[in-house]
C-alpha cells in the first residue's frame, strides 16, 4: 500500500520537488516553494473504466439563453456582466478589512429572493455572522442560510441533498479536505477544496463564490491554479482610510474585464453609488496649483478624477519621488519628456503626484492632466476651475489621441466643465456634438503648456 508523500510546491507554478529550494526550478520565484501532502488516497486509477463523454460536433451544440441570477444591486451586477451564471465559481479577492464578507452577505441577501443561499463561513460564528446581518438590515431575510464549518466532507451530505440556487464560502484558504493531511491554507488543501467545489457546482448548476486572502504584494493567496480554476476573479480595492470602493474584475469569462463597480463603506454597509464623479470631486480644492481633472474611462463609465502634483525643492541629495494612483514608471517617462522638450528642470526637486479618492489610473489618457499638474504646481500657477483634460503622450512629446472622447465629454458637460484639453484628433469629433463648449486641441505638451501657461 503506497504511502503519503511530502513534497514541495511553488505557489506561482505548481512545481513539485522533492526536498526545499530557495528558487523555483519551474518559474525562478524566490521563496514560493512551500511543503505539502501528497495523499496517495486521492488518486484514481483509470483501468477498466468506460468512457462517459464522447464528443459532439461544434455546429450540433445547442445555443442556450444566457440566465442570470440579478442581484438587484447595479453595481454588483454590472461587474458580473449582468448577473451571476448558474453553475459558474466566482473568486472575490481583497486586503483584510476592506469589505469583502460585508458586500458579499448584501449581494446574498439581495438573491435570497430569487431562492436559497447558503452562506458558510470558516472565519467567524454564527453569532457574528447575525451581529454583521443586524447592520446591513438582513436579519430576517428569508431563504438565507448560514452555516460555521471548515470541513468540505461535513459540508457534501448537505450540498448533495438540498443544493442551494448560491453557495458562498468564506473563505477558501480556511476549508479543507479529510482525505489531505495538510493543514487548511496549504497549497494543496486550497487547489483540491476549490476543484471539489468547482466540481460540484457544475453538477449541481449551482452559483458558488469563493472569498481569497492577497498576499502583501496584492494577489491572492495560495497557488496560481485557483485563479485558472474559478470563472471569474474580483478585486475589492481602496484604501481603508477613504470611504470609497472599487469591486473590479481582471478575469470573466461570462463579461467583460472592465467593467467596475463603485460602492462607498458606511455603517449600514456598502452602498452603490450611481455617480462617482461627483463624489470623488466632492472635496476638490479651488484655486490651488497643481490640481487638474481628468476623465478616465473604468470599463464603459467615465469617471472624472482629480489628479494632483506638488513640485518643491529637495534637500536631500537624491530628491524624492512618490506616486500614488499612478503608475511610477509612467510619471518617470513624463517628466523625461517635460525636462527635454520644454527645459524644466526636476533633478533637485521632490515630486509627488497624488490621485484623490484611492482610484487607481492604468489608462495612458491620463498622461496629459499629469503633465499639465506637474506644470501648474511647478510654477505655482492654477488653472481654470472649468478645466477637464485626457490625452496620451509619447517620447516625442506629442499628444495623440484616445478612444471614448464623446463620451467623456458627455460626462465632464454633465458636472459643468467647459473647458476641454484634449488631442486635436477628438477636438474634430467633439466641437460638432457640443459647439457651447471651449475646446483647445493640441498637438503637442509644448503647444498645450504655451496655451495654458503663457
Amino acid at each position: 500500500m503506497s504511502k503519503d508523500k511530502t513534497v514541495f510546491q511553488c505557489l506561482e507554478c505548481g512545481y513539485e520537488t522533492s526536498k526545499w529550494l530557495g528558487r523555483c526550478p519551474g518559474c525562478h520565484a524566490w521563496n514560493t516553494l512551500q511543503e505539502a501532502v501528497k495523499s496517495a488516497g486521492l488518486r484514481r486509477t483509470t483501468a477498466g473504466r468506460s468512457p462517459s463523454a464522447q464528443p459532439v460536433l461544434l455546429f450540433d451544440v445547442p445555443i442556450l439563453e444566457d440566465m442570470r441570477l440579478k442581484s438587484g444591486l447595479k453595481e454588483w451586477d454590472r461587474v458580473l456582466g449582468g448577473g451571476l451564471v448558474p453553475g459558474s465559481v466566482m473568486l472575490l479577492a481583497g486586503d483584510p478589512g476592506i469589505g469583502k464578507s460585508t458586500l458579499l452577505l448584501q449581494a446574498l441577501g439581495h438573491m435570497a429572493r430569487l431562492g436559497p443561499v447558503l452562506y458558510v463561513s470558516g472565519e467567524e460564528s454564527l453569532a457574528q455572522i447575525k451581529l454583521r446581518a443586524q447592520r446591513l438590515g438582513l436579519e430576517r431575510t428569508e431563504s438565507l442560510w448560514v452555516l460555521a464549518e471548515t470541513s468540505l466532507d461535513t459540508l457534501e451530505p448537505v450540498l448533495v441533498d438540498r443544493p442551494p440556487l448560491v453557495l458562498a464560502v468564506d473563505s477558501i484558504q480556511t476549508m479543507r479536505l479529510d482525505a489531505l493531511e495538510s493543514a487548511p491554507g496549504s497549497v494543496s488543501q486550497v487547489r483540491e477544496s476549490a476543484a471539489w467545489l468547482q466540481r460540484l457546482a457544475k453538477e449541481k448548476n449551482m452559483g458558488v463564490f469563493l472569498v481569497g486572502h492577497v498576499t502583501k504584494e496584492g494577489i491572492v493567496a495560495g497557488p496560481r491554479v485557483l485563479e485558472h480554476l474559478v470563472d471569474a476573479v474580483l478585486y475589492l480595492e481602496g484604501d481603508r482610510s477613504h470611504s470609497f470602493r472599487l469591486l473590479r474584475t481582471v478575469k470573466n469569462r461570462f463579461g467583460s474585464t472592465n467593467e467596475i463597480g463603485v460602492f462607498e463603506m458606511k455603517e449600514s454597509g456598502l452602498e452603490q453609488v450611481p455617480n462617482p464623479s461627483r463624489f470623488l470631486l466632492a472635496e476638490r480644492p479651488v484655486g490651488g496649483s497643481g490640481s487638474v481633472v481628468v476623465c478616465a474611462m473604468e470599463g464603459t463609465r467615465p469617471i472624472l478624477v482629480e489628479v494632483q502634483a506638488l513640485v518643491s525643492s529637495s534637500g536631500w541629495t537624491q530628491p524624492r519621488r512618490t506616486f500614488m494612483g499612478v503608475d511610477a514608471n509612467r510619471v518617470s517617462l513624463l517628466l523625461a519628456v517635460l525636462e527635454k522638450k520644454l527645459g524644466f528642470h526636476f533633478l533637485q526637486q521632490d515630486v509627488f503626484v497624488n490621485v484623490a479618492g484611492g482610484v487607481k489610473l492604468t489608462e495612458t489618457a491620463a498622461d496629459l492632466a499629469v503633465v499639465l499638474a506637474l506644470v501648474s504646481s511647478s510654477l505655482d500657477v492654477p488653472l481654470p476651475e472649468d478645466l477637464v483634460a485626457w490625452g496620451e503622450v509619447g517620447l516625442a512629446g506629442e499628444v495623440r489621441g484616445v478612444g471614448h472622447a464623446t463620451r467623456r465629454l458627455a460626462e465632464a458637460v454633465s458636472l459643468g466643465f467647459r473647458t476641454i484639453v484634449c488631442p486635436r484628433g477628438n477636438q474634430e469629433q467633439l466641437a460638432a456634438s457640443n459647439p457651447h463648449v471651449q475646446y483647445l486641441g493640441v498637438r503637442s505638451v509644448e503647444e498645450a503648456v504655451n496655451q495654458l501657461f503663457g
